[in-house]
């Protein structure tokens, strides 16, 4: 099988020795190409060439910024429901290539929502063992408005936190547990307007719903920003249903304490001021202020409006 790897170079849970171990074990068994990315969306534009060109097989060393990337350009090249031959409407386009996601970055998120192995080394040998035995599994993403994830969206404070972490990281501090939970804790505390709630969400069919102060959307559970922790915004949200909506309408202290509490648990967030929903088809967003936006930790810039669709079966995983 022809197979693209695509490395982060700057990763933060590889080293150049486990990248020429991989790569070698990989080129052992598959006709093999390597890119480095150089520069941030080169992953998308290399992963749309490489579906454009027929590659069978995609594969990622790097963090859930980098499956992103390649996720949007493979999707780009093969939209949904779009590909030669014809697939059922909203399902995995006939041609696509393959994706295979190996955890180079500090969370994986997406890699541990699908249950494969933390160590790359030993993902590498999950995979290869896989491919010849098919074990595939197609995939639901999200859509917001013309990015596609995998994994979560956000608007709001957890958009903020992501944003300055970013900034830090870029003056050379390390993506850590540690590091998330202090800037979330600083966000929260100093920044972040916790008085005038900033959003209203509006659904096909329903009331709009106003006065809310963040929105979460999921597309699987849980998150892995805490190390080994779990944490489980939408309990629920999971590939192969739609998408899961965690938003407050109040954000006092101990309201927000006791939704973290619920949220390392097994429950999830619920209570008076919380709002959750499941399965939907469609979320849109508006917004009386500018917002910070993420998508699958990755900070997008400010919205004032925004459309998260659910798109079932996009997307064909090796696992």
């Amino acid at each position: 099988m022809r197979a693209l790897l695509i490395v982060n170079p700057y990763a933060t849970s590889t080293t150049p020795v486990r990248r020429e171990v991989i790569t070698h074990a990989l080129a052992s068994e598959l006709d093999l190409d390597v890119v480095q990315t150089r520069y941030r969306g080169h992953a998308a534009h290399v992963a749309e060439g490489a579906a454009r060109e027929g590659f069978g097989l995609v594969l990622t060393l790097g963090g859930d910024g980098t499956v992103n990337e390649v996720v949007n350009g493979i999707l780009r090249a093969r939209p949904p429901g779009a590909g030669p031959g014809g697939a059922e409407p909203g399902g995995a386009p006939d041609g696509a290539p393959l994706l295979a996601a190996l955890p180079g970055g500090n969370a994986n998120v997406f890699i541990r929502a699908l249950g494969l192995p933390m160590d790359p080394v030993d993902a590498t040998g999950r995979i290869l063992r896989s491919l010849p035995a098919g074990r595939t599994r197609t995939i639901g993403v999200g859509l917001a408005g013309a990015r596609y994830f995998c994994f979560n969206a956000g608007l709001g404070i957890d958009a903020e936190v992501v944003r300055v972490v970013e900034g830090l990281r870029a003056r050379g501090r390390g993506a850590s547990a540690a590091l998330y939970v202090r800037t979330t804790v600083r966000q929260f505390t100093t920044v972040t307007n916790r008085r005038e709630p900033a959003l209203t969400l509006e659904r096909d069919g329903q009331p709009a719903m106003d006065g809310l102060f963040f929105g979460i959307v999921s597309n699987a559970s849980p998150w892995t920003y805490l190390g080994q922790r779990p944490v489980r915004a939408s309990p629920r949200a999971g590939f192969d249903t739609g998408l899961d909506l965690f938003a407050m309408r109040k954000l006092g202290t101990l309201r927000v304490l006791n939704a973290v509490r619920q949220m390392l648990g097994d429950g999830g967030p619920a209570g008076r001021h919380v709002v959750s929903l499941h399965d939907q088809d469609a979320l849109a967003f508006r917004a009386v202020r500018p917002v910070a936006f993420q998508v699958d930790g990755e900070y997008v810039g400010e919205r004032e409006h925004v459309m998260l669709r659910s798109i079932p079966n996009a997307l064909r995983v090796l696992v």
